[in-house]
């Protein structure tokens, strides 16, 4: 292959870390109703802890976090055509970002 032909590779990023932290946000309507109160809530990684989701969102999102709380969610049980399924465990984090600050969760990174 020519050298014309190949893909540039781009350098590693120093926020590709945070990209495997904070997963996606929460979009229903409690969390909705969080924004009220100036906080965001997203599924993060399940090792991940306090202070790196802290990091992590003052990182990619430029904001200053006040407070995160973190909420892991056991998967439930189902059943479907009499078989036995399980759900997959989830980490909530709900983050709050100190006033003046805000995050729109319906634009992309």
């Amino acid at each position: 292959m020519s050298a014309a032909k190949k893909k540039e590779k781009t350098p590693p990023s120093d926020l590709a870390p945070f990209y495997q932290v904070i997963l996606s946000p929460v979009i229903t309507e409690k969390a909705t109703n969080g924004s009220q109160h100036n906080q965001v809530t997203f599924r993060v990684a399940r090792k991940a802890t306090k202070p790196i989701i802290k990091s992590a969102v003052e990182a990619l999102f430029k904001v200053k976090v006040k407070a995160v709380n973190t909420h892991n969610r056991k998967g439930k049980e189902k059943r479907f055509k009499g078989r036995i399924g399980q759900r997959s465990d989830v980490k909530f984090a709900i983050v709050t970002l100190v006033e003046g600050n805000t995050i729109d969760v319906t634009t992309g990174l």
